[in-house]
């Protein structure tokens, strides 16, 4: 929890302010019964009605004081610890993004979202009754205790030999039972989470295969799971908070009678060693007043005690996800590209395996594609086509071996400028909530209509976004769900089209088009950008066969590469793949 302190920098004005005025506040509140007390023996006692006119304006002064600091201080602390959540989540969301696929992989998507939002706002209720409580619960305890000695000693220190077991004890219940019982409920809370998400995306899947009563079963179990944890937190909080309540307020009232009995007049003497003060019906009642600032600070620090765990599991788990060495560290000293060189990409004996993979999944593999040519990588399932191209953005870095990008390692150049290059259309295409345009600007803020209906040209999806009701302007629902699956691949594809970057890497972007789409989208491609470095991965032999060099890939070996009739000639593997999706016609084409 302490580490997560310095994030609070930005607001250490705003909450030595807070902290300051609920200092004075609890000082305000310690004087109020002092002066009752005086008004009462003094004034009311001693018939001395200036005196109480006098009091009774201080009193008042006062209590209009405090309503005033007390405004204050629940306006600052509340502005701090929200601000202070608000950089919590920044923070949390530029590591995120700094992390690579495999760090997101070991924490789990479920989890980075409760970790930005519930755990995060459990450091945010505990960084707000900190600054509330970290200075009344003492200055209340302590400052309610000296006040109580110098009005009945004998009684106060029988409450100090109460209060500190009292507080051993809750120590204790937070050491050994919230917290293990806290980091098992956030642990569920990533579960259900888990299970959500996959429910709500993959609810096609689901229903086609009829698994609902499954996904439900699944759910409930983690519901229960989560729900079990969470009674048997709130049980003992219960049970806590009502045998604190009557324990303390059972000794308020075995005081307040003792007290009572001691005022003068009646029989009970107490020894002049014993009293600071004399015993009179307003001192009785400002002893009664601090014995009950004392309870409200024990009630306060107990409930301290049950928030502190809590807080305590969710600050772990986000120091988790802050303190992430990424295994795709950023270049400590950039390098730039070679001048006079655009678009040139080299692999140099390239390896990669998973972590924690037995096996490579990608073995010493070694082309170099150009700014012009056109190089497609094929396989069969699991060959390694998609993680290999996944190397060229560093979703992954190579286990050995290296890639070029214009001469320069791409290890050796920041992020920045290597994404810079590079223009990548995933398998799976993701589009934005937003306008058609906002999709499209994503790939180039500052692009013109022209620009866009350009890139949409290319990418075979201008005529139907010119049917659209709005164009450019037309909303695409989250997840892109108002869309087709070969619509949303042509408005990603066009979205990476319109950024001009030298190398445009296609992960099996067209397997959602026709084969009439497909042809007229790689026709457009080779004549529109010639200038670029194409890379395209492809499960289909008729989108490689005009390809300038095509790579065959078998078990994450490079098994043949050359041009498609030279690799009909001497790669079985490539043979293979052709005959089963070609004629034999079509294949000597």
């Amino acid at each position: 929890m302490s580490k997560l302190l310095k994030y609070l920098k930005d607001f250490s004005g705003l909450a030595v302010l807070s902290i300051f005025l609920v200092l004075l506040h609890n000082i305000l509140q310690l004087v109020i019964p002092m002066l009752t007390a005086s008004m009462i023996s003094t004034g009311i006692e001693g018939g001395n009605v200036p005196f109480i006119y006098l009091m009774g304006f201080i009193m008042l002064s006062v209590s209009l004081l405090n309503v005033v600091i007390s405004i204050l201080s629940s306006y600052s602390t509340s502005k701090t610890s929200a601000g202070y959540a608000m950089t919590l989540r920044k923070q949390l969301f530029t590591k995120v993004s700094s992390l690579s696929q495999s760090d997101i992989d070991k924490i789990g998507v479920p989890s980075l979202i409760t970790r930005t939002t519930n755990d995060v706002r459990n450091v945010q209720d505990m960084v707000l009754s900190l600054m509330r409580m970290i200075i009344t619960v003492p200055i209340m305890l302590v400052g309610g205790l000296v006040m109580a000695l110098m009005y009945d000693k004998k009684m106060t220190l029988t409450i100090l030999l109460i209060v500190v077991p009292l507080f051993a004890v809750m120590f204790l219940l937070m050491a050994k039972i919230f917290m293990p019982w806290f980091n098992t409920l956030q642990k569920r809370t990533d579960k259900v989470n888990q299970i959500m998400r996959e429910k709500l995306g993959g609810i096609r899947v689901i229903r086609a295969f009829n698994r609902s009563k499954y996904e439900d079963k699944r759910f409930d179990q983690a519901n229960l799971d989560l729900t079990a944890i969470a009674l048997r937190v709130n049980r003992l909080m219960a049970y806590l908070m009502p045998v604190l309540v009557i324990f303390v307020f059972g000794l308020l009232i075995v005081l307040i009678g003792n007290t009572g009995n001691r005022l003068d007049g009646y029989s009970v003497e107490i020894p002049a060693e014993l009293e600071l003060i004399q015993n009179t019906v307003g001192n009785m009642f400002a002893f009664i007043s601090y014995l009950i600032i004392v309870i409200t600070a024990i009630m306060s620090a107990a409930s301290l005690f049950v928030s502190i765990p809590k807080a305590q599991i969710s600050a772990k788990r986000i120091l988790e996800v802050l303190e992430i060495v990424p295994d795709i560290p950023e270049a400590s000293s950039p390098v730039q590209p070679q001048e006079g060189v655009r678009g040139l990409l080299e692999f140099r004996d390239v390896t990669f395996g998973y972590p924690g993979a037995d096996t490579p999944i990608v073995n010493d593999v070694s082309f170099t594609s150009r700014a012009g040519e056109v190089t497609a990588i094929i396989g069969g399932t699991g060959s390694g086509k998609s993680t290999l191209i996944s190397l060229i953005p560093r979703m992954y870095d190579v286990s050995s071996g290296s890639i070029l990008l214009d001469g320069a390692d791409i290890r050796g150049l920041s992020s920045a400028m290597l994404h810079e290059h590079i223009a990548y259309i995933p398998q799976k295409a993701f589009l934005f909530s937003g306008t058609v345009a906002d999709n499209l600007r994503y790939g180039k803020p500052d692009a013109t209509e022209d620009e866009m209906y350009r890139a949409l040209g290319i990418a075979q999806a201008k005529s139907f976004v010119h049917k659209m009701p709005d164009g450019l302007q037309s909303l695409i629902s989250q997840s892109a769900t108002n869309l087709s699956g070969g619509q949303k691949q042509r408005l990603a594809i066009a979205r990476a089209l319109i950024k001009d970057a030298e190398i445009c890497i296609f992960d099996d972007s067209f397997s959602a088009l026709d084969l009439a789409t497909d042809a007229r989208l790689r026709a457009a491609i080779k004549k529109d950008l010639k200038d670029r470095n194409i890379i395209i991965v492809a499960q289909r032999v008729g989108t490689v066969l005009d390809a300038d060099r095509i790579i065959v890939l078998d078990e994450g070996r490079v098994v043949g590469m050359g041009t498609h009739s030279e690799l009909l000639s001497f790669c079985e593997v490539y043979r293979e793949i052709v005959v089963s999706q070609l004629s034999e016609e079509e294949a000597a084409v």
